[in-house]
């Protein structure tokens, strides 16, 4: 939220939801934004399985992605990110790097080393349909 205000951009507490992490969860909480706030543009999603729930009940409900509402989803899961209509624009945490980041730290410790802080890991935006700035791929 603190970067979204940075950047002049308000996000209402009854805008943010909670649930579970599956697709069942996206489907029913596309029905709660739509039904109570008509001036969504856009929803992040906290993983690829709620947003795929997330736009299938938005095409359901006649509504046009990324024309109407774009999607944005989290761990860039590709075989959903890609299965997605249309195809997901998600965050990539980079978990290999991160997983080699973390055992190199732990042997670090078992090496007898302490070492303290945070460590940042960058993740990346792939970019796909979902968000309106990808273009789909050519056809053959």
């Amino acid at each position: 939220r603190a970067v979204l205000a940075e950047h002049g951009v308000v996000l209402p507490d009854q805008h943010v939801l909670s649930g579970t992490w599956h697709e069942h969860w996206g489907y029913n909480a596309a029905n709660l934004l739509l039904d109570t706030n008509r001036e969504i543009d856009a929803i992040f999603c906290g993983n690829d399985l709620i947003a795929r729930g997330v736009a299938d009940r938005l095409r359901e409900r006649g509504v046009r992605v990324p024309d109407d509402i774009a999607i944005v989803g989290f761990d860039n899961w590709e075989i959903i990110a890609e299965g997605t209509r249309p195809p997901l624009t998600s965050v990539d945490q980079n978990l290999r790097a991160l997983g080699h980041l973390a055992a190199s730290k732990l042997l670090t410790r078992i090496n007898g080393a302490h070492e303290t802080g945070i460590l940042y890991q960058p993740c990346e935006l792939v970019v796909r349909q979902s968000s309106g700035s990808a273009h789909p791929p050519a056809s053959s």
